[in-house]
């Protein structure tokens, strides 16, 4: 089989070192998209099944005729989508089950659209999503827009989490609002979040390969008074922990946050939220993240994505370390990825056994859907690429 080489291309202002575990990633050339919907974050639960939040599209494979059509999407968490105006500011966001073993030959089962309130904000969307020991944890954070003409998407704060004891059929109600979300943050007057669209740490089936039983989450934001932030862009990643339990999840004591290293290089964890330190730091660049513990490797992957202004092409890259906290090296810089692919993520489920072989997942090219008014057009690169569940197979270039 032949391989298609990322070459790296970091910027003269990286911040990290170059991996010499990890040298880089290659594309096989295999794909295969699903939906036209976008926002998946496939959590693998004890059944064996993945479940993912999705939005923001439709749910079957074709597209309806002539294109995308806003006035006929299945799902969409901007409050003041068509889908959504006579429901009197609530966002919708969407649920899946994912079977099968085969990311080329999966079988996705809609699970359905639940509403919430999105005021003050604009929207609410996805994020963090967990299936644990039955119950599935399901994470929605806040955006609202700018006054500048175009679509940055200001960067509003994690909202908390909805619950479901039966696998997404039914649902107990987030008790937070976007106006009271849990940690207290706003993106409101000029107001930066921390924890604006968090991502559970995927430690294979169940929290399999959890170091303490506890689930970790990652999230991008900023500190700087006059940062840029957005859906797709910010300075940082933080990083917190809390035990996996329906009484703790929505609970902001419970919860303890990464604060940086003692004079020991040890990680300090504490439960004071304004004590809350950087995981990494590049200015402009960090938009959103996730990470993957490979346990073949025994290494840490962590997918960020430097969305610029938002609508234009994106970068993706990739950095690996041996803990949690760091500290994190470059694999690859992917300039042009997607030409424009978000949401990156890599679903443990599909890990070879030597850990040499995974399925990224992404979504790619939003501003080429007719009638979006940019007037854009973005390639697919890698090809197939796609406004979808879009899973691409790579190799890493891992020295041994």
């Amino acid at each position: 089989m032949a391989y298609t080489n990322w070459r790296s291309n970091p910027p003269p202002d990286c911040p990290f070192e170059p991996s010499e575990a990890i040298r880089g990633l290659a594309f096989t050339g295999r794909c295969r998209n699903y939906t036209h919907a976008d926002t998946w974050y496939p959590s693998w639960a004890a059944d064996g099944n993945l479940y993912s939040p999705w939005t923001d599209g439709c749910f079957a494979d074709l597209l309806p005729p002539g294109g995308f059509d806003v006035q006929r999407m299945d799902c969409s968490s901007d409050s003041r989508s068509p889908v959504n105006r006579e429901r009197g500011g609530q966002s919708g966001t969407g649920s899946a089950r994912i079977v099968g073993g085969d990311p080329l030959n999966l079988t996705l089962e809609n699970l359905g659209v639940h509403y919430a309130m999105a005021h003050p904000y604009g929207g609410r969307y996805p994020c963090g999503s967990l299936v644990y020991n039955g119950v599935w944890y399901y994470g929605t954070y806040s955006l609202d827009e700018t006054d500048r003409g175009l679509n940055w998407d200001i960067l509003g704060p994690f909202i908390g989490f909805r619950t479901s004891f039966d696998y997404g059929q039914t649902w107990q109600d987030c008790p937070h609002s976007p106006d009271q979300p849990i940690f207290g943050e706003s993106g409101k007057c000029g107001g930066k979040v921390k924890i604006g669209a968090p991502h559970f740490v995927d430690f294979g089936q169940n929290l399999q390969h959890t170091p303490d039983g506890k689930a970790y989450l990652v999230a991008h934001g900023a500190s700087r008074a006059d940062a840029e932030t957005a859906w797709i862009r910010g300075d940082q990643v933080y990083l917190i922990r809390v035990t996996p339990a329906p009484e703790n999840m929505n609970d902001p004591s419970k919860y303890e946050v990464f604060a940086g290293f003692d004079s020991s290089g040890s990680a300090i964890w504490l439960n004071d939220f304004s004590q809350i330190k950087p995981l990494i730091e590049w200015e402009g660049r960090v938009g959103h993240a996730t990470m993957t513990y490979v346990a073949p490797l025994r290494k840490y992957l962590m997918f960020c994505t430097d969305g610029g202004n938002t609508i234009s092409t994106f970068n993706t890259y990739v950095l690996e370390s041996d803990r949690i906290t760091g500290p994190w090296k470059l694999v690859t810089f992917m300039e042009k990825f997607g030409e424009q692919a978000y949401f990156v993520n890599l679903p443990s489920k599909f890990i070879s056994a030597d850990g040499m072989n995974g399925w990224l997942l992404y979504s790619a090219n939003f501003t080429n859907l007719p009638g979006n008014g940019w007037n854009t057009n973005w390639a697919e690169n890698p090809a197939g690429s796609k406004y979808a569940m879009s899973l691409h197979e790579i190799v890493l270039d891992v020295r041994r």
